[in-house]
């Protein structure tokens, strides 16, 4: 007797392996990035007063916020 469709088997594709983890090295950058830019950026803020010809501009700032930056993108790399 024919077996009903139903009940053959059907195609499984293989499970997708799994990343390989990331080295530690990669958090360790991301938290430390992390952490300069936003010392930067509160540098800015609390030091003009004391150091009105270095903390005075945007670079500050800038250099924060690109540090912020790198630290994303060095997330995208953490599994």
């Amino acid at each position: 007797m024919p077996k009903s469709k139903s009940k053959r088997k059907r195609y499984q594709p293989p499970p997708k392996p799994k990343p390989k983890p990331s080295p530690p090295w990669v958090g360790a950058l991301f938290f430390t990035l992390l952490s300069m830019g936003f010392l930067a950026i509160l540098a800015r803020f609390f030091l003009s007063g004391v150091w009105p010809k270095l903390f005075d501009t945007q670079w500050p700032l800038v250099g924060g916020l690109g540090l912020i930056a790198a630290a994303f993108v060095v997330s995208t790399r953490w599994h």
